[in-house]
């Protein structure tokens, strides 16, 4: 028998505590909706200049006589890129010292989701850039855009795909023309808000009429502060404002800086 009451009145708020808090640990992802926020690969897939196209090889097929090396089971060989298809970027891309894939937590790869919508100025002037009006009209609405979050840019430019020519949509001088993101909306996200990961459908995170000229200052800018993304994501017109979460999962390549990535979204 336990005498001292003390000891009861604490081991009584400790049961209590924990019978109230157990429930809300508890999650149910029965009813939830989840979003693919992910193209397929393949061959002939829209991709950045200068890169090698994706090669498969198959290696072993069911059947006799269509793998190279045999028969029984399906096996191919891929060599590929790894910023192919909607794919992840490290920081290490282009800044030296900076994380590599295998170097990002995987706390850092779960996290709430923030949808910034500009697909209908996109729509009217495909080089527009997000704007600090465009995030302070998110705010307004929403609160605070959460630190250690991931920001996707909504265009609605994945739905070009997978025309080569449409997302590029190049002018008769060879100059492309997207939307992007913009300095200083970039460094609010990273600075202000401390968020972790920003998205977006696009092939660059700087606009077309710069990435196209191989003037990458934003990506490289954003990687600089030790920070990932994600591109060529699709289906961001399917998501809240705010509200879900995103998982976006990669190979875990040693030193790696970047490969095709899974991505998708829970929406409670």
């Amino acid at each position: 028998m336990i005498k001292n009451p003390i000891y009861i009145i604490i081991l009584a708020i400790s049961l209590f505590i924990g019978y109230s808090i157990a429930p809300e640990r508890k999650q149910d992802f029965s009813s939830a909706k989840y979003i693919d926020l992910t193209h397929s690969f393949h061959p002939n897939i829209p991709h950045g200049p200068g890169l090698k196209v994706q090669q498969i090889e198959t290696l072993f097929h069911y059947d006799p006589g269509v793998g190279t090396m045999g028969h029984g089971a399906l096996i191919h060989f891929y060599q590929l890129p790894g910023q192919w298809g909607t794919h992840v970027d490290a920081p290490a891309h282009f800044i030296k010292g900076k994380r590599y894939l295998d170097d990002i937590p995987v706390n850092d790869m779960v996290l709430p989701l923030v949808v910034i919508d500009i697909h209908e100025k996109a729509e009217s002037n495909p080089d527009y850039q997000i704007s600090l009006a465009d995030v302070r009209d998110w705010e307004r609405r929403n609160g605070p855009i959460p630190e250690k979050s991931f920001v996707a840019l909504r265009t609605d430019w994945s739905k070009r795909w997978p025309d080569q020519k449409k997302i590029q949509n190049k002018d008769k001088y060879d100059t492309s023309h997207y939307p992007g993101w913009s300095h200083d909306v970039l460094a609010y996200l990273a600075q202000e808000r401390n968020i972790t990961a920003i998205g977006h459908e696009t092939p660059d995170t700087d606009p077309g009429i710069d990435a196209s000229k191989f003037n990458f200052a934003l990506e490289i800018y954003f990687l600089s502060q030790n920070k990932y993304q994600i591109e060529m994501m699709t289906n961001l017109d399917k998501l809240p404002e705010t509200g879900a979460m995103i998982i976006a999962s990669w190979p875990k390549a040693y030193q790696g800086s970047g490969f095709p990535a899974r991505v998708f979204a829970i929406i409670p």
